[in-house]
């Protein structure tokens, strides 16, 4: 949620980094987010929980990726 929000007001996701346990917006902001981003007009309960832990294993797996730190590899990707 905390990704699909800072990208839906255009902030640069490549220095944000999710802390654990922390809490923004509220269940209504947050399924809404999932309902506009997760391609499927009218998803099921289900569909939604595939997407969202899709989407949070890869953003996960990317956090975790030297080849994604900013510090390491400066700005030579920016944007990938």
């Amino acid at each position: 949620f905390q990704y699909l929000k800072r990208f839906d007001q255009g902030y640069n996701l490549d220095t944000f980094c999710y802390e654990a346990h922390s809490v923004e917006g509220n269940p209504a902001e947050c399924l809404q987010q999932f309902l506009l981003h997760c391609g499927i007009v009218d998803p099921s309960w289900s569909e939604l929980r595939n997407f969202t832990w899709f989407l949070n294993v890869q953003l996960r797996d990317c956090e975790a990726s030297v080849f994604c730190n900013p510090d390491f590899v400066q700005d030579t990707l920016q944007g990938f």
